[in-house]
């Protein structure tokens, strides 16, 4: 497998995954809270007043509806060629996720209801920039042999 044909594979894996998230977030967020987080967590998060409760459904989904430009824009970006965009591409990528990596670990960690949920997502967002990280080396390794 060329490192082009790594680059679509890895592009369409990351563009269904946030396509999924972001249409579960935008269309059953208390399921998908409730599976997440546990029934008492997901009730505390929808907020305890009608404004609240307003507000925090319009954030999520908005970012629901982020999800899913991100995952059609991977989408579009899979079946770009050119070798130097897709490590410029790739590079950035691995800094986004290890970035949401870092905010969890240094935010989402203090928060008391979910406390218990960031390492998990921690991981999550580790295994996202490994699969970005095997790219660059299998490219560099094709590159240099």
């Amino acid at each position: 497998m060329s490192s082009s044909s790594g680059f679509f594979v890895i592009c369409l894996l990351h563009s269904v995954i946030a396509l999924s998230c972001g249409s579960l977030i935008m269309f059953y967020l208390n399921e998908i809270s409730v599976f997440g987080h546990g029934s008492e967590t997901a009730s505390k998060l929808l907020g305890s007043t009608p404004h609240d409760q307003l507000l925090i459904q319009t954030s999520d989904s908005f970012a629901g509806l982020l999800l899913c430009v991100i995952g059609l824009l991977l989408f579009m970006v899979s079946f770009v060629k050119d070798r130097e965009f897709q490590s410029f591409f790739a590079k950035g990528c691995v800094i986004i996720h290890i970035s949401a990596a870092l905010w969890r670990i240094f935010v989402e960690r203090k928060i008391e209801d979910l406390a218990r949920d960031w390492p998990r997502q921690v991981i999550g967002d580790i295994l996202m920039a490994f699969s970005w990280v095997s790219f660059l080396v299998y490219s560099w390794r094709e590159k240099y042999d």
